[in-house]
């Protein structure tokens, strides 16, 4: 748990010190309320290893503060070039004990190192891209999305917010939004709510010998989400990369075919991609 006894930087004054004011054109919007600062850490279940914390977006430093206080070391990934400075300035006792690494660079492309856990207040623009960089790994994440983006990452089959992002989140890990967080914790503040997504890694209960194909197949038929799956295995086969949608068709069940792709839970999904492996040649697709 976070020392709740240690006295973390203000981040108002974090932001002074580093004379940035944030810039929602380039996706800055730093958190600045204490009270959900101090949280976040917290998220994580107390049997988590936290012996190297990854934070995306270190921005000022301000939740870099609170898991140096949380783990034994924390990474920090940082694109804007002054930032990064500012970071390793402002905590130089910690990169000089080697508790704290500030890479420079996008997450996106940068080397991410083998983290234990990861608790970031994300780039709410490249959200999709990041989170699914950090859920293969099978590590316990607690991170700040759009609150209608978290809304579709932990929604269930039959709701109008289930989907392929659903899907794709809850193959590899139980999710739940631990937080709603109003526009007002931020500075400057966004135009949306936000909220904080705890995803704890866990084998599905279902085989998949081709993940790749699996997430493939999931957005293929998510492009006709109203359509029956029937319709939508034979209409996105160019995209999913079947050689003969018809003959996945034949050999699936009835029930399930006649039913929509936002009807069908992960495990169906799981099912009818690796039937669809058996039944027709896969190729790369779109």
């Amino acid at each position: 748990m976070t020392d709740s006894a240690r006295e973390f930087r203000d981040p108002d004054e974090l932001r002074r010190r580093a004379g940035v004011r944030g810039d929602p054109d380039r996706d800055q919007h730093f958190l600045v309320d204490d009270r959900v600062l101090d949280r976040l850490p917290d998220y994580l279940p107390d049997a988590v290893d936290r012996s190297h914390l990854l934070e995306i977006g270190g921005g000022t430093g301000a939740l870099t503060d609170r898991l140096l206080a949380a783990g034994d070391r924390v990474t920090v990934v940082e694109r804007d070039r002054e930032l990064a400075a500012f970071v390793r300035e402002e905590f130089a006792d910690a990169v000089a004990d080697g508790t704290l690494t500030v890479i420079e660079g996008d997450a996106l492309g940068a080397d991410l190192p083998a983290f234990t856990a990861s608790v970031s207040n994300l780039p709410y623009g490249v959200s999709s891209e990041v989170a699914f960089r950090l859920l293969p790994p099978g590590r316990p994440l607690v991170l700040m999305f759009q609150a209608e983006f978290a809304d579709r990452m932990v929604a269930e089959p039959g709701t109008s917010e289930y989907g392929r992002l659903s899907v794709s989140t809850q193959h590899y890990a139980d999710v739940e939004v631990v937080e709603r967080v109003p526009p007002e914790a931020f500075d400057p503040q966004p135009r949306v709510d936000s909220a904080v997504v705890r995803c704890l890694p866990r084998d599905p209960d279902y085989e998949v010998d081709d993940e790749a194909f699996l997430l493939r197949f999931v957005k293929a038929l998510f492009t006709q989400r109203r359509k029956t799956v029937r319709n939508a295995v034979r209409n996105t086969a160019h995209i999913s990369g079947l050689a003969d949608a018809d003959a996945v068709v034949e050999a699936a069940d009835e029930e399930l075919l006649s039913r929509r792709p936002d009807e069908l839970p992960p495990a169906s999904f799981a099912a009818l991609a690796e039937l669809a492996r058996e039944t027709s040649d896969v190729g790369p697709g779109q």
